[in-house]
């Protein structure tokens, strides 16, 4: 076979020996001119079948065309038999007129009164047969009939009008009898009513224009039933909204986004005409504009039912999307319509609202969730530049996040896109409170990320698995401080369209009345950014619990323990030469410092964010020992005897951490309200087994400048100090808590004391003085 197919090529192709079979080209490739000549030969075959049937319709057209013409030749038929039929009465009538006439001249003959003169008797026929013997409105009546039967409608409009005016005219002067005046206002009244009937059932056709309804309209105003000619314009408007909504339904599902506000032009466009109509047929009146109102509900009624049945997936962006569009355009065409009387946007946000909150919270569920899906991803702590951001000016345009920060930011995004101006106004609150619970949520995925300790009330459990942890200071640092950039900057900047809206209304004069509990007006900006806030201190109280536990339970003598005050080989720390605070308050001080200097660099131009944390850290030590009843107990312990040497060092502790705090020129006056309550706890527990604090406590500036100097040693990370600490420049209740305060340590920066020390040394056990040495 393979010989013979070759054989087959050489004789075809005899000078290209190089050609492969067919067969192979089309299997290696696929002609771009192959696949145009397909496409070529199918439309010529749908050309064709298009040719085919066009012959078809055309034959078939045809046909009735014939069988119409035949239809035609046999109506002519029947009219000629009918013409022969109508002369053949005629013959039939003058046979009996003659008849008549011979019978009425024999009668006369055969008469014997004399007195009686003879008459021709065609013209006595003539004179009763005469119209003039006839009664007037009897003759109206009969010409109202045929112009009636004949449809002959503004003829008879035109006769019945002349007519009511004649008789008006006439009336006073009238002979005649009240019966017959009643009789024929009876039966004036019947052709009137056949009159009406014919109008209104010439209005309801549908393929009358609106010129022909006005006229018919027009007809039944001037016969006095404006009422019913209201009616059935409405009706009528009613009927071709009907059908262009109809018309429409099937692209719903084609254009998902702007269904809502193609069905919203098309029926308040026809309560605008029917609005207009009537105005311009019937006059400006209330009874006209409460009809119109009932209309034009039941139509928005039906609307609100389409929007909710042709509506994409609740939870999808187009439904979102499509929903938002609606409000606008639906609220603006009622804008336009309460200028001319109709007040329909009340009733239309009764109706739409309840799908508009549905569509609001699946949405909202929809991207929760995204959030979660985010936190699981490797990458989260991925720092990528917020570039392309359409935020507001405000915000600088070199900002860093990490991956999950600006995915949450991309989110958020996504869902402002789809927001209208008049979404804004009736539903802001509710979609700036959804912001909150959604920034809440990515406050809980970072929480789950932070690895802590399980004993954390405030952590929320959950089942949802998390496929990374932040084990390291600068993974930790840098997703809080993108949590603190989204709730500081990127996400006020990113609704701020939202309070100029309501900034916008206030200065205009405009009222929350009418909006509902959603509005713009139920969300003020200091409340909006205080529950930001709260967010952020569940994460950053997070953090500073998890760290500062970590250090509190390390092993070995830097465990900060209440036993250590009870071991100390000095009966005084009054005659030490060099006093120290205790092993865990100098680690906690190394640990500050290396955390400050992680935080310079992770938090660069964050100053106050790192002052947040570092301040909240030495609070959250001193409540732990507040707070901690297991660390007290021990000094109730009756087996043990308490030295005034521990109570001494408990208090140098503690104004250790206020000048860790004023060293670090972060805010200090929490820390030593917590300072002076465990100072008093712990003076009460000594009191109590017999230990004298007047004799045993020093002054308290003692404790300060022993601090200082502590601060000092530790900073320079030698046993002695090469340089005395300058002279208190401020009193502890004198310094301020501003980025300009300053220290006794004045010649040593923040930064400088902060991050002075090598984290090597920092890891390093002889970094920390024991006091006991």
């Amino acid at each position: 076979m393979e010989s013979s197919s070759e054989e087959e090529l050489e004789e075809d192709f005899p000078g290209h020996e190089w050609i492969t079979p067919q067969s192979s080209i089309r299997a290696a490739y696929q002609s771009q001119t192959e696949k145009g000549i397909r496409k070529i030969c199918s439309e010529l075959l749908e050309l064709k079948d298009a040719i085919e049937n066009l012959c078809g319709n055309m034959q078939s057209k045809y046909l009735a065309f014939l069988r119409i013409s035949e239809e035609v030749v046999e109506a002519e038929q029947e009219l000629i038999e009918l013409q022969k039929h109508v002369s053949a009465q005629g013959i039939l009538v003058q046979d009996l007129m003659s008849g008549v006439c011979r019978e009425l001249d024999i009668w006369h003959k055969s008469s014997k009164d004399e007195d009686v003169t003879e008459k021709d008797f065609q013209t006595e026929l003539d004179e009763i047969l005469s119209d003039d013997t006839q009664d007037p409105n009897v003759i109206f009546l009969d010409k109202i009939d045929v112009l009636l039967a004949e449809y002959k409608i503004e003829e008879a409009l035109l006769a019945l009008e002349a007519e009511e005016k004649k008789y008006l005219i006439t009336d006073e002067s009238s002979k005649e009898s009240n019966a017959d005046i009643s009789a024929f206002k009876i039966a004036l009244f019947r052709r009137k009513s056949i009159l009406e009937d014919q109008l209104v059932r010439y209005s309801e056709q549908p393929s009358l224009s609106i010129t022909e309804l006005r006229k018919s309209l027009s007809g039944l105003i001037r016969i006095g039933k404006s009422s019913l000619a209201h009616q059935v314009l409405l009706r009528a408007y009613g009927l071709r909204l009907q059908k262009s909504v109809e018309a429409f339904l099937p692209n719903c599902s084609i254009y998902t986004e702007t269904y809502s506000a193609t069905l919203s032009h098309i029926v308040f466009s026809a309560i605008s005409k029917a609005s207009k109509e009537t105005t311009t047929l019937l006059g400006d009146s209330p009874m006209n504009t409460n009809r119109i109102i009932q209309w034009a509900e039941y139509e928005i009624e039906t609307f609100a039912r389409l929007v909710k049945e042709n509506s994409p997936l609740p939870e999808s962006v187009s439904a979102l999307r499509s929903a938002c569009i609606c409000i606008q355009t639906s609220l603006s065409h009622c804008s336009y319509l309460e200028s001319h009387g109709l007040k329909l946007s009340k009733l239309l946000m009764i109706l739409l609202r309840p799908y508009i909150e549905e569509v609001l919270d699946l949405n909202f569920r929809r991207v929760r969730r995204k959030i979660v899906d985010s936190a699981r991803n490797d990458d989260i702590l991925l720092i990528t530049p917020q570039e392309g951001s359409p935020l507001s000016g405000t915000v600088a345009p070199n900002i860093m996040l990490t991956s999950s920060g600006k995915k949450f930011m991309s989110i958020v995004n996504d869902v402002l896109d789809q927001v209208t101006p008049m979404t804004i106004v009736h539903f802001g609150g509710t979609i700036l409170n959804k912001f909150l619970q959604l920034f809440d949520r990515y406050v809980e995925t970072l929480i789950k990320v932070l690895p802590g300790p399980s004993e954390d009330d405030n952590l929320v459990e959950s089942n949802e698995p998390v496929e990374f942890k932040a084990e390291s200071d600068a993974q930790k640092l840098t997703l809080i401080g993108t949590a603190y950039t989204v709730a500081d900057e990127l996400l006020p900047a990113a609704v701020s369209k939202f309070f100029d809206v309501q900034t916008e209304k206030k200065g205009t004069g405009g009222s929350s009345e009418g909006l509902g509990s959603g509005s713009i007006y139920s969300m003020e900006y200091k409340e909006w950014k205080h529950h930001l806030q709260h967010s952020l201190d569940k994460l950053r109280d997070h953090f500073c619990r998890q760290y500062v536990l970590s250090f509190i339970y390390l092993e070995g003598k830097s465990r900060l323990d209440a036993r250590m005050y009870l071991e100390r080989k000095s009966d005084d720390l009054l005659f030490d030469s060099d006093p120290l605070p205790s092993l865990p308050f100098q680690a906690l001080f190394g640990r500050l410092q290396q955390l400050a200097s992680v935080a310079g660099d992770v938090l660069l131009g964050k100053e106050k964010t790192q002052k947040v944390l570092l301040s909240r850290l030495t609070e959250t030590v001193v409540m732990w020992l507040s707070n901690e009843q297991e660390f007290w107990d021990v000094f109730e312990d009756q087996s043990v005897q308490l030295q005034p040497s521990g109570l001494q060092q408990l208090i140098l502790d503690m104004h250790f951490i206020v000048e860790i705090a004023v060293c670090g020129r972060f805010p200090h006056r929490p820390v030593q309200q917590l300072v002076s309550a465990v100072i008093t706890k712990a003076i009460a527990a000594f009191s109590a087994r017999d230990v004298d604090p007047q004799s045993a406590l020093p002054e308290d500036e003692w404790f300060l400048d022993t601090a200082k100097a502590a601060i000092h040693k530790l900073m320079l990370g030698t046993s002695g100090s090469e340089s005395e600490p300058q002279e208190h420049v401020a009193q502890h209740d004198e310094i301020s808590d501003s980025e300009e305060s300053t220290s006794t340590l004045s010649t040593i920066g923040s930064e400088d004391s902060f991050a002075s020390a090598n984290n090597d040394d920092l890891e390093s056990p002889a970094y920390f003085i024991d006091p006991e040495t």
